[in-house]
């Protein structure tokens, strides 16, 4: 039995299931939230269930959007023939960060993982299939996490984009040594990576 008023215990039961918070985080927040003023509590509650209201998902890309499209579809300055492939949105804001890429982007919702119930049905692959096959784009980078499924994911989008549009140019982001590193710290699959993507100077 609970040794917390309901609804304390409730408060510490709905914070203990986002994500990297355990019982005692879910405590110290749910305490911090109880000493905090009214105004400051209910803003978090606000900003929650609005966020919950107005958000939704691009009818394009399907990036985060507050109305039908995204703020990178809306924008007349970004190449629509060049799409960025990530598999969430977070993925988008880090892309976006390095200030080098200037197409528009397709967000999948998560990657290929038979194990854990994830089939390409289950993903946006078709719609992105769709954009090809509608349009004039030149150039898909996939930009999956370099993981068993981000690899997989990538494979079948290719093998895919390869059997609708042969003439399409489809790129992976380049993988290996991290900026700063040493060779002598490196596992072999990032230096067998690093040799595999290595360029001209």
């Amino acid at each position: 039995m609970s040794t917390y008023a309901p609804p304390l215990q409730r408060l510490i039961t709905e914070l203990s299931k986002l994500p990297g918070v355990g019982g005692r985080t879910a405590q110290r927040l749910a305490f911090h939230l109880l000493r905090a003023s009214e105004e400051d509590a209910t803003a978090l509650a606000e900003a929650i269930r609005e966020v919950k209201e107005k958000i939704g998902f691009c009818e394009i890309c399907f990036n985060l959007a507050e109305g039908p499209r995204c703020r990178i579809c809306e924008d007349e300055r970004r190449d629509p023939d060049l799409i960025c492939v990530v598999e969430e949105p977070v993925d988008v804001i880090s892309i976006e960060r390095t200030h080098e890429f200037r197409g528009r982007y397709h967000v999948l919702g998560g990657a290929l993982s038979p194990i854990d119930g994830i089939d390409p049905e289950d993903l946006r692959i078709e719609p992105l299939y769709a954009r090809v096959r509608a349009g004039s784009v030149r150039e898909i980078v996939i930009a999956t996490n370099p993981t068993t499924t981000g690899e997989a994911t990538a494979l079948h989008i290719a093998a895919g984009l390869r059997a609708i549009a042969p003439e399409l140019t489809v790129t992976r982001l380049a993988s290996g040594l991290p900026v700063g590193a040493d060779l002598e710290y490196a596992d072999e699959l990032t230096l067998g990576r690093a040799f595999a993507g290595r360029r001209a100077l």
